[in-house]
C-alpha cells in the first residue's frame, strides 16, 4: 500500500455536502469508498459502498465496525450546525454536535488507526472549521470543532513513526445545504475575502492530497481553506 496512492477509504457524511464531494473525488482518484451516513446514498459507483449508520450512536458504529477495519483512510466530514448565544443555548443540540463531531471520529479512529499502524500506512482527515477559533453565537459548535484539532495533534504524535498521518482541514463558509438549514437562520455565513463561498470540490481536492503518499510528511496540522479569511489574524 505504501507505493499505491489508493485503497479503501471510509468517508462519513457521504450523502451530502463536503462528505459527498470527498467521496466523489476519491472515487475519481481510484479509491474504493465506504460511505457512512444516516441519510440514503446519493452516489452510485462500482467502487462505492453505502453503509447506513447513525454516527451519533456509538453502538450503531460498533454494529458496522467489522466492515471498516481494513480501511487505509478515514475522512470524517459528517456534521451539523446549531447556533445560539449564552442564555439561549439548546443543550440537546450541543450534545448532538459533540456526539457527531467528536465522539464519532474518536470511536472510528480507535477502531481503524491501530490496524493502519500495524500495516504501516494510514491517513486520517477530520473536517474542522474556521469557527473553531470562536465566533459569537456558535460557542457549542466551535468547541466541538476545536476539539478535533486537539485530537488530531494527539493522535498524530502517537502514530507519527508508524506511517499514519492525522490532519484537520478547516474550511471557511462553504456552499453546502447547511447554509439553508433553518436552525442557523439567525446566523448568516461570512463571505470570505475572495468574494465567494468555498466550494466542496476545493475541500475534497485538498483532502485527496492529504490521503496520498506524497503527503507523508504532513501530520498533526490544522490546514485552513478559508479564501483569505485568516489573513488579518
Amino acid at each position: 500500500m505504501s507505493n499505491d496512492p489508493t485503497g479503501t477509504a471510509v468517508v462519513t457524511g457521504s450523502s451530502s455536502g463536503i462528505g459527498r464531494a470527498v467521496a466523489h473525488h476519491l472515487l475519481a482518484q481510484g479509491w474504493r469508498v465506504r460511505g457512512l451516513d444516516v441519510a440514503p446514498p446519493t452516489l452510485s459507483a462500482e467502487c462505492f459502498e453505502a453503509i447506513p449508520v447513525d454516527l451519533a450512536d456509538r453502538s450503531d458504529i460498533a454494529r458496522v465496525a467489522p466492515r471498516l477495519v481494513d480501511a487505509q483512510a478515514l475522512v470524517h466530514a459528517a456534521g451539523v450546525l446549531r447556533v445560539g448565544p449564552l442564555g439561549q443555548l439548546d443543550h440537546d443540540a450541543g450534545e448532538l454536535m459533540w456526539r457527531l463531531h467528536v465522539q464519532a471520529p474518536t470511536t472510528l479512529a480507535d477502531l481503524v488507526v491501530p490496524a493502519m499502524a500495524q500495516r504501516g500506512f494510514g491517513r486520517v482527515v477530520l473536517i474542522g472549521s474556521r469557527v473553531a477559533q470562536g465566533m459569537p453565537g456558535r460557542g457549542q459548535y466551535a468547541a466541538t470543532k476545536a476539539a478535533l484539532v486537539a485530537l488530531a495533534r494527539s493522535w498524530a504524535a502517537e502514530r507519527a513513526g508508524q506511517g499514519v498521518t492525522v490532519n484537520v482541514v478547516s474550511p471557511a463558509a462553504t456552499e453546502t445545504s447547511m447554509l439553508q438549514d433553518p436552525a442557523r437562520a439567525a446566523s448568516a455565513p461570512r463571505l470570505p475575502p475572495i468574494g465567494r463561498l468555498i466550494q466542496p470540490a476545493e475541500i475534497a481536492a485538498l483532502v485527496g492530497y492529504l490521503l496520498s503518499p506524497a503527503a507523508a510528511a504532513i501530520t498533526g496540522q490544522d490546514i485552513a481553506i478559508c479564501g483569505g479569511a485568516s489573513l488579518n489574524q
